[in-house]
């Protein structure tokens, strides 16, 4: 007898576990990774489940209760993706569901429906009798849901007739989101081949003369989709239907295939490698073949031709015969990444993101699973493309903060990648012009080994960065956003017929609005964070919670009308920088222009086509985007990312500034940076400036090191949430005394050091939800036993300290303590 451990479609913590169940009479087809329905709880309720895991045996005490049916035919992912789902519910301390979820297809799992189709076949008296009824009862729908079928044919062998059936080509099994048949598939049209041409012309008859031209048009194109024959020939259903009466054609229901790439997409021809290119791209694939793969960081300087490198490395992976993931960090990244990689490698390339339709996304999906495709670029999530021959996943911009999740599971997409190449032995490419603290420290301990690209592809040299200290613009009486020299150098690039592109990490027109008279600055009431400004629609806006409102015109506080706009956003560099230049063609992009369904290819095209002369934009401008004709770049306030209250900070500006600085002289004129500060002396300013990646490395690990933070001691964040602040705070320090406890017992008098609060959150207050925070620095020793005990506290309850409305939120090693 066989058993199966199943999770079961509910939330509820309590059943946040694997269930048994006994397979009986399923015993021979269930296999981990189908969904099946189960008895659960006292009622007995069928409900769906997961199969996780195949028992031979079962030796625990209690009595289990038998699966009512299985979903599938096959799993719907692989072993390994499981294992992966299950690695990362223990490393995260996420619920079952959440881990599962990432490695289950697009949307809701359980909505996913089993369609049967019956293949082109006549040979009826070669089938037993039950494949027999199936094949008939096809015969009739041409294509059904699964339940359906099982439903209306009632055999005891089902599951092992429709795979015998699958296995001989009769019929053709596949998955859907969809909820009924004939939005899956469009009418197509064919001839019918048993007639003879001539005699076809003569039974349609010279007076028809539509029917002929629609008969001879199919004729020629073997086959059309029925709507594009009516557009094209302009004629009406009615004529089709009276060619099929005369059985001279064939209408059919053809699956519609929702790709993403919705251009034509010219051929990427493959570069010639430099010599330093040509060194990393040999040194990596000697290692393709050996028993024990090694792992890569390509630490290449902006335009370094890392790109290529990729590419280059797929072709070998596709040589073997193995699958490739290529990871990019932002949307905006993905176009262009895309049109390299089709270019180059055409249909095999799949790709995976956010902005897909439901629809488009399932299907990326579907063809990945189906083996259909061998290449996947995608942002974040496409770490966890089914493949089944997994050789190579690339992470590009490594160092990108996009890479760590937020939502559960709060997983870190690099950890993800190392777990799944050891599940199915494959290896691991990083690549960035300016890597993570932590990744840069664990390559130099061994555990990356490290390819230096120190020279454009081009030739060209690094861009110029000068420096403009703003205390001295003011001095000077210039209170624009900009300085002298950016305005200089923006007017002669116009001149020549160069691009631009202006930087600010901060949308809006400006940062927030205060009354000069009390200083009292115009906060969300749902949350505890000044509103923005957004000239566009005239409101203010919270860009955490979204809500939206009028713009006093007295200040609530002290009745005032003094109120004032305050601080810098990208929409004011738009309309700022319109006025100094009218007829340069100036774009903005950022979150508030890029909500419509492909408005990042629509401006990036445009910039790539030389419609844009001065591209504004955020921290999505900011890397990995190659524009030859960009020869300036304005960065307007250095000091954004500077000043947030997290030991990252340094860190976030070093990478904003050099990696949007790469953005220039990309193509045949060498590039200028103009760095705009009001803190030109901060070591992240003076490294940056000078693109030297080692000294600023050097200084933050020593800091690093002194304080006490990544990558020498892991933290964990724990977030206490809900709208009755009193309950939160109480919550938080029960919460507090029982860690303290533990640690103290573990090390005594060292608590102090690795524990902190609990303290109201950097930003006390969001969505009407008052925030409290503990932070816990841990050694990897001490890791596991402290995930351990905030299982029991904060998941389990075991101490009996949850109250009804407060939420717990844990974010091991977090990419931002905000």
């Amino acid at each position: 007898m066989k058993y199966a451990e199943i999770i079961v479609d509910n939330r509820a913590s309590k059943v946040d576990r694997p269930f048994t169940y006994k397979l009986g009479t399923f015993s021979n087809i269930a296999m981990e990774g189908m969904r099946v329905i189960v008895p659960f709880g006292r009622g007995n309720k069928p409900i769906k489940g997961f199969i996780i895991r195949i028992l031979d045996d079962f030796t625990k005490g209690y009595k289990t209760k038998d699966i009512i049916d299985i979903i599938d035919t096959e799993p719907l992912v692989s072993k390994e993706l499981i294992e992966l789902g299950l690695w990362m519910k223990d490393k995260y301390l996420s619920p079952y569901l959440d881990a599962l979820q990432q490695i289950l297809p697009p949307g809701d799992y359980k909505e996913i429906n089993t369609f049967i189709e019956l293949n082109d076949f006549n040979k009826d008296n070669e089938l037993e009798l039950s494949e027999q009824r199936v094949v008939e009862y096809l015969r009739r729908k041409e294509i059904c849901l699964l339940e359906e079928l099982k439903k209306d044919i009632k055999i005891s062998n089902f599951n092992e007739v429709l795979l015998g059936l699958s296995a001989s080509k009769i019929i053709s099994i596949s998955i859907d989101i969809k909820t009924t048949v004939t939005k899956k598939y469009v009418r197509w049209i064919k001839i019918n081949d048993s007639i003879e041409y001539n005699h076809a012309i003569e039974l349609i008859g010279k007076r028809a003369k539509k029917q002929l031209e629609i008969f001879q048009y199919i004729y020629n194109n073997k086959e059309s989709q029925l709507n594009k024959l009516l557009e094209a020939l302009n004629t009406s259903l009615s004529t089709v239907r009276s060619l099929e009466e005369k059985n001279l054609i064939i209408l059919y229901e053809k699956e519609i295939n929702r790709t993403p790439i919705k251009k034509e997409i010219k051929t990427y021809r493959k570069l010639n490698f430099n010599y330093e290119q040509n060194y990393a791209f040999n040194q990596i694939v000697e290692s393709i073949d050996n028993v024990r793969k090694d792992n890569y960081l390509i630490h290449g300087v902006t335009g370094s031709g890392k790109t290529e490198i990729y590419l280059q490395l797929v072709e070998e992976m596709l040589k073997r015969n193995k699958d490739s993931i290529i990871l990019v960090p932002e949307i905006s990244l993905t176009p262009q990444t895309i049109d390299r990689f089709v270019g180059r490698f055409g249909d095999e390339v799949a790709v995976l993101h956010s902005k897909l339709s439901h629809g488009e996304r399932f299907d990326q999906w579907r063809s990945i699973r189906d083996g259909k495709v061998k290449i996947v670029v995608g942002a974040r999530s496409a770490i966890f493309a089914p493949f089944r021959n997994l050789g190579l996943i690339i992470i590009d911009e490594e160092h990108e903060d996009t890479y760590k999740s937020s939502q559960n599971p709060k997983y870190n997409t690099l950890e993800v990648a190392q777990k799944r190449t050891e599940l199915e032995d494959a290896m691991i490419i990083l690549g960035s012009a300016t890597p993570s603290i932590e990744t840069y420290y664990r390559t130099l301990q061994g555990k990356f080994k490290l390819l230096n690209l120190k020279e454009r592809a081009t030739k060209q040299d690094l861009p110029k960065v000068v420096l403009v200290d703003m205390r001295e613009e003011l001095e000077l009486g210039n209170k624009s956003i900009f300085s002298l020299a950016l305005y200089n150098e923006l007017k002669r690039n116009i001149e020549i017929g160069k691009q631009a592109i202006l930087f600010l990490n901060r949308r809006g027109f400006s940062s927030f609005v205060s009354c000069r008279s009390c200083g009292h600055v115009i906060k969300c009431t749902n949350c505890e964070i000044s509103m923005t400004y957004h000239r566009n629609v005239n409101r203010l806006r919270c860009h955490y919670c979204g809500k939206t409102e009028e713009i006093p015109k007295v200040c609530p506080e002290c009745g005032s009308n003094y109120i004032k706009y305050f601080g810098v956003g990208t929409e004011r560099v738009e309309v700022e920088t319109k006025k100094l230049f009218p007829t340069a063609r100036i774009v903005r992009m950022d979150s508030d222009t890029t909500i419509a369904k492909g408005s990042f290819e629509k401006i990036l095209d445009d910039m790539k086509d030389r419609k844009i002369d001065i591209l504004i934009g955020t921290q999505m401008i900011s890397k990995g985007l190659d524009f030859p004709d960009v020869t300036l770049v304005g960065i307007i306030a250095a000091d954004t990312t500077l000043n947030l209250p997290d030991y990252r900070s340094p860190e976030k500006a070093f990478h904003l500034i050099t990696q949007v600085a790469g953005r220039a002289g990309r193509g045949d004129i060498s590039g200028k940076v103009i760095l705009q500060t009001y803190n030109p002396e901060h070591y992240s300013i003076i490294y940056s400036k000078n693109q030297d990646y080692l000294s600023f490395y050097n200084t933050e690990i020593s800091l690093r090191e002194e304080f006490l933070y990544p990558p020498f001691i892991n933290l964990i964040s724990i977030l206490i949430y809900g709208d009755n602040n009193n309950s939160v705070k109480y919550m938080s320090s029960r919460i507090y005394d029982i860690i303290k406890e533990y640690i103290i017992d573990k090390h005594e008098d060292l608590f102090v050091n690795f524990l902190i609060g609990p303290n109201p959150a950097p930003i006390e207050k969001i969505k009407n939800n008052y925030r409290w925070q503990i932070i816990i620095k841990s050694s990897d020793d001490e890791l596991e036993g402290l995930k351990s005990l905030l299982t029991r506290v904060c998941i389990l309850d075991e101490y009996k300290i949850k109250e009804e409305g407060i939420k717990i939120s844990i974010d091991i090693n977090p990419n931002t303590i905000l």
